[in-house]
């Protein structure tokens, strides 16, 4: 995980893979949506979303067997996990994502008391209840299962669009 992010800070990943393939960046973000940002050519040519040679938010570069990929200007809407996917052999191979997410900051308590009031937990009250030793697991198992369909997908996705272009 990045940690210490700010806005407006630029941020640098880099894949490390074998030198004669080219390789992708895509993000996947919070709600596991996920976002191709570039493909990068064994010949060190970089092709951005739509089709363009340049863009305004991100760089990026190979170097031997190094695929860089620099966030110019990090935003919230940069949040999420950073994938290098490489097709290698009619295999798409993904490194392990690079969660970079800015801090998460907490509202101060108001200074003097509010009056309180008591009312029961209902079923809508979900955020009054708590959850299970299970459920934690059982979350983090979801998870992990969908990020791997959905880059899966999206590497599925990304090599029919290379197999059209070429």
């Amino acid at each position: 995980d990045i940690s210490q992010l700010q806005v407006g800070q630029k941020l640098e990943l880099e894949c490390h893979t074998d030198g004669n393939h080219g390789a992708s960046w895509i993000r996947q973000d919070s709600s596991g949506s996920l976002h191709f940002i570039v493909f990068i050519s064994s010949m060190s040519r970089a092709m951005f979303q739509g089709g363009q040679r340049t863009s305004t938010r991100f760089e990026a570069s190979k170097d031997s067997s190094i695929h860089r990929l620099a966030v110019k200007s990090f935003t919230p809407q940069d949040q999420g996990s950073y994938f290098c996917v490489m097709n290698f052999n009619q295999t798409l191979h993904f490194s392990p994502g690079q969660r970079a997410f800015l801090p998460v900051t907490t509202a101060v308590a108001p200074s003097t008391p509010r009056p309180t009031t008591q009312r029961g937990t209902t079923e809508g009250d979900s955020c009054l209840r708590t959850p299970g030793p299970n459920s934690r697991m059982q979350e983090d198992l979801d998870s992990s299962c969908l990020t791997f369909l959905c880059v899966t997908l999206a590497g599925l996705c990304l090599l029919l669009l290379a197999t059209t272009i070429v």
